[in-house]
């Protein structure tokens, strides 16, 4: 048994995937050491996981919190502030991992700020390699720094995949649990509440997330991520729903052969991946039994009620700025949805108006992609305010 620890950041701890993270913590005591957790607002939460934890640097993205935070820290723990906060604990020199689960384009510059210090990223985070795929493999490869995907679909890619060339790669085949209604083809989807989508049949995961797995769009954004991590071209990537969710995904090799990855719905078996690879360990995590599963269920996903899978790939296939865009008006859609300004189907269909309003600009920089971002999220709210 090796007696060194990786340094580890976890950069949204007070959500489900940082909560998750801090539970792999703590099965290997000897294996992690904190240091640096953050919070959007939640920081009464904060600080106690800092206090079980023993870490003595957090950053809270909210002023307001942050201030509130360091009036109530104990001494000698250090509340950084703002995204310049998120940063600065993603850069720390001492830092072997960061994970990432913040939301959406929030984890974009504390990204970037690891990887160019040469720090391996894990990346809970789709929207980053979404909006900035091209920049963000330029700097982990230019930095010698891996991103180790936490998403347990790519997870399951990787792997499968297991270090061979995407030439080997005939078909990867990205599982979806279908959220609470594909299952249902004859719910009325304008009919559909907010409750009732934030309903997931099988993982406890944020609001944002869980009305993105309603909607599909969850899997349009995670072809997108796999087409960057994994060098395999978009017509090479499928979907397939699979409402057990225990194939968490699938590779088809160029000889014909399949290999998928099972597990346990345990958003864990991702995270312990990522946070100890290479190396396997056992954490205590559940088995799996397949005898008492009994059967497994496939089915292509329909399109037509879920277009958000097609509006995924005509913006990946556009490039440049758009899938920027369509990450940007999807997440402004998706909040107005949850504050019960917009109808179910109006997130998709308010997001296909967004692309059909900008022209992708080819090959963007960091500052393109950013005013890109800005530009959907102020029209998307325009347009729903119209409505």
């Amino acid at each position: 048994m090796r007696n060194t620890f990786k340094n580890l950041v976890i950069l949204g701890s007070t959500g489900s995937i940082g909560e998750s993270a801090l539970r792999v913590v703590a099965a290997f005591p000897d294996r992690f050491r904190i240091i640096g957790l953050t919070a959007q607002c939640r920081m009464e939460r904060l600080l106690e996981q800092a206090r079980l934890f023993s870490v003595e640097r957090v950053a809270v993205a909210d002023p307001e919190s942050a201030r509130r935070a360091r009036q109530l820290a104990p001494a000698g723990l250090t509340v950084l502030s703002g995204p310049e906060g998120l940063e600065e604990l993603a850069a720390q020199e001492s830092a072997d991992i960061v994970l990432v689960a913040v939301v959406g384009m929030a984890g974009l510059s504390p990204v970037l700020a690891a990887l160019h210090r040469g720090t391996d990223v894990a990346l809970a985070t789709k929207e980053v390699l979404v909006a900035a795929g091209q920049k963000v493999m330029a700097a982990s490869r230019a930095a010698g720094a891996r991103i180790l995907p936490v998403d347990s679909e790519h997870s399951a890619i990787f792997q499968c995949l297991n270090g061979q060339s995407a030439d080997c790669v005939r078909r990867l085949i990205l599982t979806a649990s279908g959220g609470p209604f594909a299952h249902n083809p004859h719910l009325d989807l304008e009919k559909v509440t907010v409750v009732e989508a934030l309903k997931h049949p099988r993982w406890n995961m944020g609001r944002k997330v869980t009305v993105d797995s309603a909607t599909m769009m969850n899997k349009g954004l995670e072809i997108i991520e796999a087409h960057w991590l994994f060098g395999v071209p978009l017509e090479r990537i499928e979907v397939v729903v699979h409402p057990e969710s225990i194939v968490h995904s699938m590779i088809e090799f160029q000889d014909r052969n399949v290999l998928a990855q099972l597990s346990v719905s345990d958003m864990r078996f991702a995270i312990q991946l990522a946070l100890t690879w290479p190396e396997r360990l056992d954490g205590g995590l559940p088995a799996l039994d397949l005898a008492r599963l009994g059967t497994l269920h496939f089915a292509a996903p329909d399109e037509a009620r879920f277009p958000c899978l097609a509006l995924a790939r005509a913006a990946a296939r556009a490039g440049g700025t758009m899938p920027a865009i369509l990450n940007a008006a999807n997440e402004v859609a998706v909040h107005e949805f949850l504050n019960n300004k917009l109808s179910f189907p109006g997130i998709w269909r308010t997001v296909e108006q967004v692309l059909g309003r900008h022209t992708a600009q080819a090959d963007p920089d960091l500052p393109d992609i950013l005013a890109a971002d800005q530009w959907a999220r102020k029209e998307t709210g325009r347009l729903i305010r119209e409505q």
